[in-house]
Parts: structure tokens; C-alpha cells; sequence
């Protein structure tokens, strides 16, 4: 998710500044998933629920990594989210259903309850229901079950399967609630050897975090892998953590990827904690993110009119403008985030314009105009300082870090440092640039 403002670059220039959130702020939109306390805004309960469920599971998978590193997670396929061994199989290991609810602390966990029979009613639908060695049958939720419920006899802790099944056979024969009534009758119609190996097989998880702690956890379940820089880099760490979590997710919900593995992901953040040293830093500014609203903006910038100077046109002007965009949104949230020192960005800048001045003066000095008419002259200048920029944004001599590779960002630079508001600082391309803009300055 994104959104944008105008924030000023480092080099005095301005920018969209594009800023990632992590995923709490979505938690606004509803407080429940399914809950009877939320008739009227199904459609914000439904949406809630769906992001609690997948940042959970997130939050599942890093605590539980370490314990099961040849496993899987998967979303809304086995179940809301299940644990599936990493196989040509990929069997199931443990079925979750994740239950969001904000406004009852025991909302869903009674007898009668109609989330309890439809969470029962999911697992009895399995063809695996009487199999004792079936996957581990857990529902997850933020209620809190009362003493003395079927939930509360299958919580881990105060576990009485025995007592769960009177519990639960007294309320499939004396409710009369017609939304839980296929549950029910399906419950009563098993063999009594099926109804005691399901409830063996299942777990309360109540008291489950908050959606306001999801991101807390997440914190702490990384906490040897955060960076070092302080509260600005740690957040920009966790919320690319995030960032990364929801496009999976998004994969798996539209049947583009089946799950995602343990090791995966372990792989993931540790590449993503190289990033975050003094030798590298992390994109954060991704090509899509660039929109053609963005590019219009930049219509009459200086650095575009040195690109028109030199004929710089169509699909190649279009790229160079998202590389101008992409860098100086990049640079604001390193700065903004503490993981770019203003010192270490002005002696890249220097760097750049160095590279630049000799460069230009070999073009300039290489010129042959003496036998040339006004226009064909004119010609090989807007050619030689194509020749120019298109060398010096293909170098990569000159990076901001020394394991920081993007070329994006070293493009982009030079297209901020052409359209400088300091003209004693603005490099361009174009032989005569100094004399053309000063000329379209006046007005001469």
C-alpha cells in the first residue's frame, strides 16, 4: 500500500515521496471476521478477518520456523491457513481456522456458538475425519473461551476431550439456532469413536494477539535479524518484511504459488538484513510504483529539458524520467529512515559530477565542427551528448555503497544532478548546455 506527498530530496530538488505502511493500519476497516456483533458492515468484518488470518500466519511461521524447517504454510487452501510438510506431497500437517473478533471477549467460543459449529462443520467435511492420524485441527482466536465451554476443555492447557464431547452433544440436541443446525446434525450423525478422534485431534488457541500486536511480534520475532541504525531502520526492515509477506500472500490467495516454506522465507530475510550494512542498503522504491500520474508531473523539469537539448525522446525519455522519480523517492526514505548519511550522499554526488566533467571534456574537445554548417553542427552536438549520457548511464563506476547495485538510483542521480538548481552544481549533456538554459531562463 502506498501513498504519496511532496517531500525535498538532499540535492534540493523535490520529490514524490512514496512511503510504505505496514499492514496494522488496514485493521481499521472492520473488527470481526464472520461475528454476529458486526450485521450491517459484513463486507468491512469479511475484510478484517481475511488480513488478521494472513498477517497471523506470518506471525505463526516466524515463531514457529525454527522448530519446523522442512515446512510450509499455506492460505485458504487445506484450510484458512495450514502447516504442509515440503514435499511431492505437500500434505497437511496442522489445519487453522483463524477467528478475528474485537467486541466480545468470549464471542464465537460457546457451546451454541455459531463459529464453533462452523468451524467444526470445516473439519468434519474432511475425508480424513475419523483418521487419528490426521493433521492437528486448530482453532485460532482472539476471544477468550469461558470456564466450563467445550472450548475451554480443548484449550492445550486445561485440555478434557471427555468433557468437550458432553459439552458439545448437549448443545447439538437442545440448540434450536437454524444457521448451526446442518453443523449440528452432522456432529450427532458421526459414530461416536469419530466424534472422540476429532475433538482429540483439535486445539483451542484462544486469547490469540490483537491485530494492534501483530506487528509487535513480528518485531520480536526478528529480533536477532534487525538492523542496527536505530528505530528508523527497524521499522523500514519490518515493513519490507511485510511488504514481502503480502505479495506472497496475494500469490497464494489467486492460486499463483502454492505455499511457502520456512526456508524460504529464512532466506529471504537474511538477504534482506545484507542490505541494511554499511556496504549496501535496500530498495524499497519498486518499478511499479511509478505511474504515469508521477511521470506527467515531471513535464518542463529542468533535467527533462537538457534530455529534449539533446533529442532525447519517446520510450528513452519516458525510462529516464521513472529513474529520476525512483531515485530521489529512494533517497528520501533513506534519509528519512537513518540508513543514509548526508555527508556519504554529497560525496557520491561528487563523485558523479567528477565522472561527468571528465567525460564531457574529452566530448567536447573531441568535436569537429570547423567544416560544418550551423545545422549539421547542431546535429553532432545533440549526438555527442547522447553518446554521452547514454555511456555514462550505462557506468558503474561510480555506486552510493560498494555492494549497492541498482542501477536505477546512479541513473537517476545524474538525471537530479542535470536539472540542479544550483548552476555551479548541474552537469548536462548538451556541448552548449550552459549557454541554452541560460537563454531559456531569459527568454533570449
Amino acid at each position: 500500500q502506498l501513498d504519496a506527498g511532496v517531500a525535498p530530496s538532499a540535492s534540493g530538488a523535490h520529490s514524490w515521496g512514496i512511503r510504505g505502511r505496514p499492514p496494522g493500519w488496514l485493521a481499521t476497516v472492520g473488527s470481526g471476521k464472520d461475528t454476529p456483533e458486526m450485521a450491517g458492515h459484513s463486507a468491512a468484518a469479511s475484510a478484517a478477518g481475511y488480513l488478521y488470518q494472513t498477517n497471523w500466519a506470518l506471525v505463526d511461521l516466524l515463531r514457529k520456523g525454527h522448530t519446523r524447517p522442512d515446512q510450509a504454510i499455506t492460505l485458504e487452501l487445506h484450510d484458512d491457513v495450514a502447516w504442509s510438510e515440503v514435499d511431492e506431497t505437500g500434505d497437511p500437517v496442522e489445519l487453522l481456522q483463524v477467528k478475528l473478533h474485537l467486541k466480545s471477549t468470549s464471542a464465537g467460543l460457546g457451546d451454541m456458538a455459531v463459529d464453533m459449529w462452523k468451524t467444526l462443520k470445516v473439519w468434519m467435511d474432511r475425508t480424513d475425519v475419523g483418521d487419528p492420524q490426521g493433521p492437528e485441527l486448530s482453532l485460532v482466536t482472539t476471544s477468550v473461551a469461558s470456564k466450563g465451554t467445550a472450548a475451554y476443555a480443548l484449550r492445550p492447557a486445561t485440555r478434557d476431550a471427555d468433557l468437550a464431547l458432553d459439552r458439545l452433544l448437549t448443545a447439538a440436541q437442545d440448540s434450536t439456532n437454524a444457521e448451526t443446525r446442518a453443523s449440528r446434525e452432522a456432529f450427532l450423525g458421526l459414530a461416536a469413536s469419530v466424534q472422540s478422534t476429532l475433538l482429540n485431534r483439535i486445539r483451542v488457541l484462544d486469547g490469540q494477539l490483537p491485530v494492534e500486536d501483530l506487528d509487535v511480534a513480528i518485531r520480536e520475532s526478528l529480533t536477532w535479524g534487525l538492523p542496527s541504525g536505530g528505530a528508523e531502520a527497524e521499522n523500514s526492515f519490518v515493513a519490507q518484511v511485510w511488504h514481502f509477506w503480502h505479495r506472497v500472500a496475494l500469490d497464494m490467495l489467486a492460486g499463483r504459488r502454492r505455499s511457502i516454506s520456512v526456508t524460504q522465507v529464512s532466506s529471504w530475510v537474511r538477504d534482506l538484513r545484507d542490505r541494511y550494512t554499511t556496504e549496501n542498503l535496500p530498495t524499497t522504491v519498486p518499478l511499479n510504483s511509478v505511474t504515469d500520474e508521477h511521470i506527467q508531473f515531471y513535464d518542463g523539469a529542468r533535467f527533462v529539458i537538457q534530455l529534449d537539448l539533446i533529442d532525447y525522446a519517446s520510450n528513452a525519455l519516458r525510462t529516464a524520467i521513472i529513474d529520476y522519480h525512483r531515485a530521489i523517492t529512494q533517497e528520501t526514505e533513506w534519509l528519512s529512515d537513518s540508513l543514509l548519511d548526508v555527508q556519504e550522499l554529497r560525496t557520491f554526488e561528487d563523485e558523479l559530477r567528477f565522472e561527468w566533467t571528465r567525460e564531457f571534456e574529452t566530448m567536447v574537445q573531441d568535436l569537429e565542427l570547423d567544416a560544418l554548417s550551423p545545422e549539421d553542427a547542431e546535429a553532432v552536438k545533440r549526438k555527442a551528448g547522447r553518446g554521452l549520457l547514454n555511456y555514462l548511464l550505462r557506468s558503474t563506476a561510480v555506486s552510493v555503497r560498494k555492494h549497492y547495485h541498482e542501477g536505477f538510483y546512479a541513473r537517476g542521480k545524474r538525471h537530479e544532478l542535470a536539472g540542479h538548481d544550483d548552476g555551479a552544481q548541474r552537469i548536462g549533456w548538451h556541448p552548449d548546455f550552459v549557454e541554452r538554459l541560460e537563454a531559456l531562463a531569459t527568454g533570449a
